[in-house]
């Protein structure tokens, strides 16, 4: 949920000075973009990954603040609750052997991060939702001590007018349950991919990723449950859109976890315009840095979770870029899964990206959104509408149409073809066995009916860095 702030009382005038710096900002953004002065430089890779503290029992155990005492990385820092952490990837330029020295990376910092784990009588888990996750568990008290979180908190309910927060999710099962606070927000973990473009190619990157987020999110989910409860096969999405949901019920297409309002035209900058004009500031921490830092634009962005965001970065000679963030694939199932869906995203949004006639052209927005929501309650058979309007399941379109796609993708970048190889295999195993995270969950649940053997056996499986499609029910 971003860095930390230095204040946790905001007055009237400081919402008031606040607009006025994001407006400013806002407004420089534009004209850098329209003189050239974003870098051209990419495509680099990175990413982000959340995972759960949990103790022998299979509880989420709150110790994050003792584990990263221990732990000293610059690469593992606190997320929302006591029981979550967030792993962050050194950013590479996306060739060569970029993406397997992303999954060395990640394996050396899990597998640090469980050595010092184990000191603290607990284990890490990568999974979208962890099945033994009680609904006491998401309390304030199990808040990480910092106050840009409970600021968050606090001024999503000043926006609500002090109303609970409504989960209300039908899927396999139906959920329908009221919370005090934005703590649920905390029961889903994602493995969140950034791809910096040269400035040029942002919008049409941008516009891609909001195409390919349907079968994305289809290839890779592992969120079927909640509350012992069997939902949608991503059941993160409608978790996170009503945990923090703080719209005018009469503005829904304003809430601040969203697939969005439309593709992007030629000007990258406009997504930042939107969230000047559309969206209430929740934390208005004056900076003192000049415009072109881009101090405040990039806080308030950061309290607006669209599925795909655009972002604002600055490179080693402090020149701004601009990069994509794609949200939709949660943690999980194993390391070489997940560098494996970074993959498959990579290629397969290089090829649409570049296309001679742009796919935003052939598909109209409101189809990818409704794409996008069918795939994350219905896994790999969910059926989708494509670019020339034929009808497939998500596993039919993946295996036709878009993993050649992402290979080629993933040549056109340089990527050696041990690498392709290595990890759209695993793509293609995948999707021959009909097996991601969410089908596997789901199928273990039908056999033994027993969440805590669910998640030991999951536990035990992600140990071993098996790749999903290769885990026994």
């Amino acid at each position: 949920m971003g860095k930390e702030i230095g204040s946790d009382g905001f007055t009237a005038d400081d919402f008031a000075r606040f607009s006025r710096r994001l407006a400013g900002e806002t407004r420089h953004a534009h004209d850098a973009y329209a003189r050239g002065e974003f870098a051209a430089d990419g495509p680099v890779a990175g990413f982000e990954l959340e995972a759960w503290l949990i103790g022998e029992d299979l509880f989420p155990v709150p110790r994050n603040v003792s584990f990263l005492a221990r732990l000293a990385s610059p690469l593992v820092v606190p997320e929302l609750s006591r029981f979550n952490v967030e792993i962050n990837g050194t950013p590479r330029p996306l060739r060569a052997k970029a993406l397997s020295q992303l999954e060395d990376e990640l394996t050396a910092t899990w597998q640090q991060c469980q050595r010092v784990a184990r000191e603290e009588s607990a284990t890490l888990i990568a999974i979208g939702t962890l099945p033994t996750v009680r609904e006491g568990d998401l309390s304030l008290a199990n808040m990480s001590p910092c106050k840009r979180y409970a600021t968050l908190n606090e001024q999503i309910l000043r926006l609500r007018g002090g109303r609970p927060l409504v989960l209300d999710i039908a899927g396999i099962d139906t959920l329908r349950a009221t919370h005090a606070d934005v703590m649920l927000e905390a029961a889903t973990t994602s493995f969140q991919v950034h791809l910096q473009t040269p400035a040029s190619e942002a919008a049409r990157t941008y516009n891609a990723s909001l195409i390919l987020a349907a079968p994305l999110v289809a290839l890779a989910a592992n969120s079927p449950f909640l509350f012992e409860r069997a939902l949608w096969h991503e059941t993160r999405v409608p978790l996170f859109e009503q945990a923090v949901d703080c719209c005018d019920p009469g503005r829904p297409e304003h809430m601040r976890v969203t697939f969005g309002s439309g593709y992007l035209a030629a000007d990258p900058t406009a997504c930042f315009a939107e969230n000047l004009s559309s969206y209430a500031v929740l934390l208005p921490v004056e900076d003192t840095g000049p415009a072109h830092a881009y101090a405040h634009l990039r806080l308030h962005n950061g309290t607006i979770w669209r599925w795909n965001r655009m972002l604002i970065g600055f490179d080693e000679k402090g020149a701004p870029h601009l990069r994509v963030e794609q949200r939709v694939m949660p943690a999980g199932p194993s390391v070489i899964d997940m560098i494996a869906n970074a993959a498959f995203y990579y290629g397969a949004v290089r090829i649409l990206a570049r296309q001679a006639v742009a796919p935003e052209s052939q598909i109209p927005f409101a189809v990818a959104r409704d794409n996008f929501y069918r795939a994350a309650r219905g896994g790999l058979q969910a059926p989708l509408v494509w670019l020339d309007g034929r009808r497939a399941t998500a596993v039919e379109l993946l295996e036709s149409e878009l993993l050649p796609m992402a290979r080629a993708g993933l040549t056109e970048l340089d990527i050696t073809a041990a690498d392709i190889s290595r990890y759209m295999d695993v793509i293609a195993a995948r999707l021959r066995s009909r097996q991601n995270g969410a089908a596997w969950q789901l199928a273990h649940y039908a056999k033994h009916h027993d969440f805590f053997r669910l998640t030991a056996d999951y536990l035990e499986h992600q140990r071993r860095l098996m790749p999903v499609h290769e885990w026994p029910v």
